[in-house]
């Protein structure tokens, strides 16, 4: 990127009521997350400027992935935090989908401080070792911190939006919560409730009703690692609230139905999600 700075139609499934054990959320998750090499979408860079990146940080620079039509801009900025597995490929290429769609894109690297995600494939590893480790305020700060990057490089923050995959959807529903530029969020079957901890105090259950703009939830019916009924239970502490929420879930997805390069992909319901994405993001101002 030569002007860069350097560093500088389906209808909604109603919300079952179905049970659930403590152990399905790893198992379910382990199942869902099963890396492959195989992916089913291949966006290339044709009219992007798209590449690896330095994030400034509060405490140094956070390694990422940035992509933006050519041009000078300003292109709205859109987030785009990582599943449990880091900005591989997948997110890289969901950054040049969303640049060819016209946004500035931007993948941090959350957990590069902590432990390098391309080198584990074991969720129960990478939650024990790596996830349970990440401060949520710091998480958050680094977030501010890719807004103020994108800002810098042809992004416009007038027009801020997020989403997020699995545990980045997660993010995504504590981020809507906390920065109130953003214009609108989108999480893909990101978790809603879980452990706590002194680092980790709170999960999207407990400030729903805190959200700061109008969040769009897109979740698997066949999903084990995710509570529908917490999802319900979100959806009202926000509506109780006056928040903007809408959830969708596909009756016969599970968990990670839109990572095109694992075995859970499903390519209708990921094709919808991603036009609901759009027409979210579209109809809030991003």
């Amino acid at each position: 990127m030569n002007d860069m700075p350097e560093v500088a139609g389906l209808q909604k499934y109603p919300l079952a009521r179905r049970g659930f054990m403590m152990s399905g959320l790893i198992s379910g998750l382990t199942l869902a997350t099963t890396r492959v090499d195989a992916q089913a979408i291949h966006t290339d860079a044709v009219g992007l400027e798209a590449m690896e990146v330095q994030i400034p940080t509060a405490d140094g620079a956070l390694p990422g992935y940035f992509a933006r039509p050519a041009g000078a801009g300003p292109f709205p900025i859109v987030l785009v935090i990582e599943e449990i597995f880091g900005v591989h490929e997948y997110i890289k290429d969901t950054c040049r989908r969303l640049a060819k769609l016209g946004f500035a894109a931007v993948a941090p690297e959350l957990y590069a401080r902590i432990g390098d995600l391309s080198k584990m494939s074991d969720s129960g590893e990478i939650f024990a070792k790596v996830i349970s480790k990440a401060p949520d305020a710091t998480v958050m700060s680094d977030l501010d911190s890719t807004v103020a990057f994108a800002t810098a490089n042809h992004g416009d923050p007038a027009r801020l939006g997020i989403t997020g995959f699995c545990r980045g959807g997660h993010v995504t529903w504590l981020y809507a919560t906390h920065n109130p530029r953003l214009r609108a969020a989108v999480a893909w079957y990101g978790p809603v409730a879980g452990p706590t901890s002194p680092i980790q105090p709170a999960n999207p259950i407990d400030v729903a009703g805190d959200l700061l703009c109008p969040l769009l939830g897109l979740y698997g019916g066949q999903d084990p690692s995710i509570k529908q009924t917490d999802v319900q239970i979100a959806v009202d502490k926000a509506r109780a609230a006056g928040k903007i929420i809408e959830i969708v879930v596909y009756p016969d997805a599970g968990h990670g139905f839109h990572a095109d390069y694992r075995p859970s992909y499903k390519p209708a319901d990921a094709a919808d999600g991603w036009k609901r994405m759009q027409a979210w993001f579209k109809k809030y101002g991003v």
